[in-house]
């Protein structure tokens, strides 16, 4: 399944082109940006795969090692909430949807490669890779990030690129566009 994820950019590209003068004013697709998110979704069979790239910043509020009692308890939060991603990924109940495996990195909680930096700032991103395994995958129409944003109102977009078996998809989601139907 991970090598279906690594190719869904390239899969999506012609999707992600109507976007692209949006994107104009703000930077490029998959650039670091503030407030945005990237994020991939595949389901292959009874496997939903969800891979997010967000900047630290909609996170956790900053992008460096924490260092004060507050910065450390603010990580621990985030990390501790993107370890738990069936609180914010809202997946149909009918699907049976558990999760098989959670795999979230950072610089910001230690245990992902170093900030990179350009002109004097930091710029770390938090990964994660999460698989679901559905018993009912035909009952998996939507996913609602809903939950998302109200655990980490930092992320005002996302962008999402999805491959189902009903074809490709893609969605600018925001808190007040939050479903991605399949």
């Amino acid at each position: 399944m991970r090598p279906l994820l690594l190719a869904l950019p390239f899969a999506l590209l012609p999707f992600t082109a109507a976007y692209a003068h949006d994107e104009h004013e703000h930077g490029s697709l998959g650039a670091h940006e503030h407030g945005t998110a990237q994020l991939n979704v595949a389901l292959d069979g009874e496997t939903l795969e969800i891979e997010l790239d967000s900047p630290a910043m909609n996170i956790v509020g900053f992008e460096h090692a924490p260092t004060t009692p507050e910065q450390k308890a603010q990580a621990a939060a985030a990390q501790q909430r993107l370890d738990e991603p069936e609180t914010l990924f809202a997946l149909p109940t009918a699907a049976q949807c558990t999760t098989a495996q959670s795999d979230v990195g950072s610089p910001v909680f230690g245990n992902a490669a170093e900030s990179k930096g350009h002109e004097g700032h930091e710029h770390a991103d938090v990964d994660a890779h999460y698989q679901f395994q559905c018993d009912n995958p035909s009952a998996l129409a939507s996913i609602d990030f809903a939950p998302f944003f109200k655990a980490f109102p930092g992320t005002r977009k996302i962008v999402v690129q999805a491959i189902t078996s009903n074809g490709q998809k893609g969605l600018q989601a925001t808190p007040a566009n939050s479903l991605l139907k399949f």
